[in-house]
């Protein structure tokens, strides 16, 4: 969606999501303009404004994005992820976050090309063939709303679903068969001790949003190229780091990702 069409209320979102981008310090109010969003459309075109405002993605559509949801029976939702902010594992960043929470991940990756046609017709069964490597991703949780993780779900939507950043480990071969009911994942964050959790990702398995992820991407006529990446939500909730602090992500079986807050 071209900008120009937006709404003078959506259009003055817009605005200042892109002023809180450029000066991280200058956060947004939703509670002030939050009323602008009526609908999932609404945050997906401000998503789309924010994009061709900042110049994201010049030579076509994004090749990161972030895909989720709390359960199989919840909408879930989407965000296409800025170049800038995907950074190879182990990345140190001084970015004045506002907040700095840590979801560890896995992330997938397209194995062949995927059109508006052929996504219509994916199950997560069929799906899972489309993808040909995994690996641990961090996802720095941000945001560019004074409220942050309590402004309203649509103003999360907008603001990219709260991304921040987004670390990646090494690529893997991916295994369709992996039980994951049965995975582990550790995190630890500065000198707290490790957590570890089992079994936990909200979907089951993190390749059954995508025909819903595909279907969402493609949906203006994108074609989503071979290598594009979603990661597909979190496995520890949020758990909260501060400057200088160290984050490690590690699963069993599939590697680790290391970030550091300077």
């Amino acid at each position: 969606m071209n900008t120009t069409a937006l709404s003078p209320s959506l259009q003055a979102l817009v605005d200042s999501l892109c002023k809180a981008r450029n000066q991280p310090t200058q956060l947004a109010d939703a509670a002030a303009l939050a009323g602008a969003l009526t609908h999932a459309d609404d945050a997906y075109a401000v998503q789309q404004a924010v994009a061709e405002a900042l110049g994201w993605f010049p030579s076509g559509p994004a090749r990161h994005w972030k895909s989720g949801g709390p359960s199989r029976d919840a909408v879930l939702t989407h965000a296409p992820l800025p170049p800038a902010g995907v950074w190879p594992s182990p990345a140190t960043t001084a970015w004045p976050f506002s907040m700095r929470g840590i979801e560890a991940e896995i992330a997938l990756r397209l194995a062949v090309p995927v059109d508006a046609a052929g996504a219509a017709t994916l199950t997560p069964e069929t799906a899972a063939s489309l993808v040909d490597a995994m690996t641990v991703s961090i996802e720095v949780v941000d945001s560019r709303w004074l409220q942050g993780r309590q402004a309203s779900a649509l103003a999360k939507l907008a603001d990219l679903q709260v991304h921040g950043a987004l670390v990646l480990g090494d690529w893997v071969p991916y295994d369709a068969s992996r039980d994951w009911a049965s995975q582990t994942c550790q995190v630890q964050i500065g000198d707290a001790a490790a957590q570890t959790f089992k079994g936990t990702h909200s979907l089951g398995d993190p390749a059954w949003l995508l025909p819903t992820w595909l279907r969402h991407a493609t949906r203006h006529g994108d074609v989503m190229p071979a290598g594009t990446v979603v990661t597909t939500g979190t496995w520890c909730g949020i758990l909260m780091a501060q400057p200088g602090d160290a984050v490690t992500a590690v699963f069993d079986g599939v590697g680790e990702a290391r970030l550091r807050f300077a």
